[in-house]
């Protein structure tokens, strides 16, 4: 087996280094560079042609990891990066995945699935934590998805309205972005409060996303 070559962006240092004497204790793994920031790893990457493999954290000194991705993937197209991170909500995984991350792992994640998720990106696979991944599923087959405690009872439109209350989105936008009026936005949203038994918005998004 070909010795692997990943790298590590991570500020934390007990994390950084922990995940680098992992991987530089496995024969087939090696880590080149582990650094604490996005501006850092590009100073180095040059002494390191064979990297395969980036475990990218999110939040960062300096460049954020999500803005990160496209710099690196700018200049180094064949890498992969694995967000490795405390972040679960939507809007983080969500941004991460489109700015072309290849994987979306949380820190909680064991050392040895870790490594496992690096093997399965080489392998043109998409290594993602199960409560991501349950995400993931429920934003894009939400009304399947919440077929249970009470979201049964929403139709397809009020489920569209509360994803999109769960995004922040005020009712005017939300009514230019499912092209219907702000009173229809806003008697979707009483009888969401209604059928979840919450008396406000933030007691429905609070339940949408603690599913």
């Amino acid at each position: 087996m070909e010795v692997l070559n990943v790298a590590i962006i991570e500020d934390n240092k007990i994390i950084r280094e922990g995940i680098e004497l992992y991987f530089n204790s496995d024969p087939n793994f090696s880590c080149k560079i582990a650094v604490d920031s996005v501006e850092q790893f590009l100073k180095c990457i040059g002494n390191s042609p064979d990297l395969k493999v980036i475990l990218l954290d999110i939040n960062l000194p300096g460049m954020s990891g999500i803005e990160g991705i496209h710099h690196i993937k700018h200049q180094y197209p064949d890498v992969y990066i694995i967000m490795l991170t405390i972040y679960k909500d939507d809007k983080h995984v969500f941004d991460a995945l489109k700015a072309g991350s290849d994987g979306y792992l949380l820190k909680n994640t064991p050392l040895k699935s870790i490594k496992n998720g690096v093997l399965q990106t080489l392998e043109a696979g998409a290594p993602i934590s199960p409560v991501v991944a349950k995400k993931i599923i429920h934003y894009f087959n939400p009304q399947k998805s919440h077929k249970v405690d009470g979201f049964e009872k929403l139709s397809a439109r009020e489920i569209e309205v509360l994803q999109a209350l769960s995004e922040g989105l005020p009712f005017k936008n939300i009514a230019n972005k499912l092209f219907i009026t702000i009173d229809t936005v806003r008697f979707h949203a009483k009888n969401i409060y209604k059928k979840l038994h919450v008396n406000s918005k933030l007691g429905a998004v609070k339940m949408y996303l603690n599913k």
